[in-house]
């Protein structure tokens, strides 16, 4: 970004990058964005539940030929199930924060996964958005941190930020999601509820598959799409957060509001992922107001594109967008953002010469 002023169309506001705050760019939002509406929830959650029924059935009907397609769309169904427990998460799904929790836990149980830890470890990455050593979003690592860890930890480092981008996000669920111990008062209390029920529903429910259609059945119609469903979290995840041009700041540096303006992306993928993961690609309006309900995300996202489009950054899902993130987005650099794992060492080799 080299404008040294923001003037968002219609707009009479003409500020310093740096006075920029959120109230600023949320005020040039419809009121109606902000607004949630009981239908259009609950049509979400139906679309979900119907279209995963309809990947089981494909995957218990289908030759073995077309079991990879069958899981790749109930893997995506079931990343739609993630994000109405994200939008529950934000507490933008219903007004009861009882119906928040309930249909939170229910959305996210069969994917094993957590929802108050998640919800918690969350909503603290929105509050320190590309804030170096404070956003736990998959921050790049620091030089001096990679090049003293050990060897486990740098390849497992490598692989997420190379080519095997895609398991990352198990490694977040594994890693952070189920240790109660991290939190205190209340918030123990229900990460440790969260954490025991999946916990319980997965060492009830998986013997059970086994028992009743084998080991090839429970790879079949869980592993499978859990996996799927993980390539989606890992890779939203990554390109929302990640380009060569955007910034992680340290905390004397960073702008709350810039952060979730300009350090977020717009990616466009193939419309039926779209549909199915009910457009949690639509991802800066979301950053800027979690209060903004997945349906309505569109919406703010045009009035943003109105308004503050020369800082907004969009981009279309593709391989060599992928071969961009894994190739250059390794190490931090405070200069240049991002340094390849290439040049670090090769940095290395000069300096023992």
């Amino acid at each position: 970004m080299t404008a040294s002023t923001i003037k968002p169309q219609n707009q009479a506001l003409t500020l310093n990058p740096s006075e920029l705050r959120l109230r600023h760019i949320l005020k040039t939002l419809p009121r109606e964005v902000f607004i949630k509406d009981r239908r259009k929830a609950w049509t979400s959650v139906a679309i979900s539940v119907l279209l995963a029924c309809l990947g089981y059935v494909s995957i218990a009907f289908s030759p073995w030929f077309l079991l990879p397609l069958c899981w790749i769309f109930t893997g995506t169904a079931l990343t739609g199930f993630f994000v109405i427990g994200h939008d529950c998460g934000h507490r933008s799904f219903a007004n009861r924060r009882w119906v928040n929790d309930l249909v939170g836990h229910t959305m996210m149980l069969p994917l094993i996964y957590p929802f108050h830890s998640w919800r918690i470890l969350h909503n603290y990455h929105h509050a320190h958005t590309n804030k170096l050593d404070e956003d736990n979003a998959w921050q790049p690592f620091k030089p001096e941190f990679y090049g003293s860890a050990g060897r486990p930890l740098q390849w497992g480092y490598q692989a997420i930020r190379g080519w095997f981008w895609w398991v990352g996000s198990i490694a977040h669920w594994a890693l952070l999601h189920f240790d109660w111990s991290r939190f205190e008062g209340k918030q123990r209390s229900q990460v440790k509820f969260s954490s025991l029920l999946v916990l319980v529903t997965a060492a009830i429910a998986f013997p059970i598959l086994i028992a009743t259609i084998g080991i090839w059945g429970f790879v079949k119609f869980w592993l499978a799409p859990w996996l799927v469903y993980h390539f989606w979290m890992s890779t939203f995840t990554l390109v929302h957060h990640t380009d060569p041009e955007i910034p992680f700041k340290p905390e004397s540096e960073w702008n709350e509001a810039m952060a979730q303006l300009a350090g977020s992306v717009h990616c466009d993928y193939p419309r039926w992922v779209e549909i199915l993961c009910h457009d949690i690609n639509v991802h800066v309006p979301h950053h800027l107001s979690t209060a903004i309900p997945s349906y309505n995300l569109r919406m703010a996202h045009r009035s943003l594109k109105q308004n503050w489009g020369q800082y907004l950054r969009e981009c279309r899902f593709s391989l060599s967008l992928m071969n961009k993130i894994v190739s250059e987005c390794h190490l931090y650099h405070p200069q240049e953002n991002y340094e390849s794992f290439q040049s670090y060492h090769s940095s290395l080799k000069d300096n023992k010469k």
